[in-house]
């Protein structure tokens, strides 16, 4: 197993993650619409909570896989 180092809320990550508000739409990288519900950290990093149209519960995704829609 290889062990990743990712320093936490550093540059572009945390910029990227700013674009993102609770309610916001967004498309997932497997064309999924969803809606932010929160934005988070964890000891790896930052993330961002979403609700999916189409699946019950709640996902966690890294702002690099989500787009926001008007």
């Amino acid at each position: 197993m290889i062990a990743i180092n990712r320093k936490t809320g550093t540059g572009s990550s945390l910029h990227r993650q700013s674009q993102f508000q609770v309610g916001d739409r967004i498309e997932t990288s497997n064309h999924c619409l969803g809606t932010v519900v929160r934005l988070d950290r964890d000891e790896l990093g930052a993330f961002i909570v979403a609700q999916l149209d189409i699946l019950p519960g709640e996902f966690a995704y890294d702002s690099w896989d989500l787009e926001k829609i008007q």
